[in-house]
């Protein structure tokens, strides 16, 4: 009795067991999915302004001398579509199916999402200094694009040094600092509204678009197999 006892104890902690990996297996999917699917949305966002009028979006809160003016238009527009083009890639790197079987489109894929987002970071890094909330909003987003190009540069060289594990870390985090402008586009009308109006807003969502993210990164990261 004590033996089909133990069994049956046995048994139930392998069910138990089975029901969270499949749990957690089905919730990993659909927050993959759900990543994949805004990188796509906000990846192609881009692309909007240069259908609508100039004053489409971020652009109407900025001033008629800042739009005309050569080199933030360079920066704007290096900006918004190399970072378009990082997030449509992005995501894909981590689909174990690419990376373990077809290495060469996995390493394609990481080479035009690091070009993208090197141009796009140092694009980033100069357009913020005339944000919209001054110097708060700028300082937010000058540090989210010298996070983006550090973390991207190092999992890229690591990567060249055959050292993946360091180069799966920090991608980690490169993309999750990408993904800020997807949190971007969630939080700023919600807290416009909670804040009665978009300057406000913009200054706490030039923090609140990346440093959680890098948070979830960090958790990721260490919770990560070795």
């Amino acid at each position: 009795h004590k033996h089909w006892r133990f069994f049956h104890i046995r048994c139930d902690l392998w069910a138990e067991r089975s029901s969270t990996l499949s749990m957690n297996s089905a919730l990993h999917k659909l927050s993959f999915g759900a990543i994949a699917l805004f990188s796509l949305l906000i990846g192609l966002y881009p692309s909007t302004y240069f259908l609508v009028d100039r004053k489409f979006g971020l652009l109407s809160s900025k001033s008629d001398a800042l739009l005309v003016d050569l080199f933030w238009n360079i920066g704007f527009y290096g900006h918004i579509m190399f970072g378009g083009l990082a997030l449509l890639v992005g995501w894909a790197q981590f689909i174990k199916k690419i990376r373990n079987k077809r290495p060469v489109l996995h390493r394609n894929i990481g080479k035009v999402y690091v070009f993208s987002v090197l141009i796009s970071s140092i694009c980033g890094i100069y357009i913020a200094h005339y944000a919209t909330g001054g110097l708060t909003a700028s300082l937010g987003f000058i540090l989210l694009g010298l996070v983006w190009f550090y973390t991207t540069l190092n999992a890229y060289l690591f990567a060249r040094k055959g050292d993946i594990v360091r180069h799966e870390k920090l991608m980690i985090f490169s993309f999750a600092a990408c993904f800020a402008a997807v949190t971007l586009r969630i939080w700023l009308p919600m807290l416009s509204s909670i804040m009665g109006g978009f300057v406000p807003a913009y200054r706490v969502v030039a923090w609140l678009c990346w440093v959680p993210n890098l948070l979830v990164a960090y958790i990721i990261v260490r919770n990560k197999q070795p």
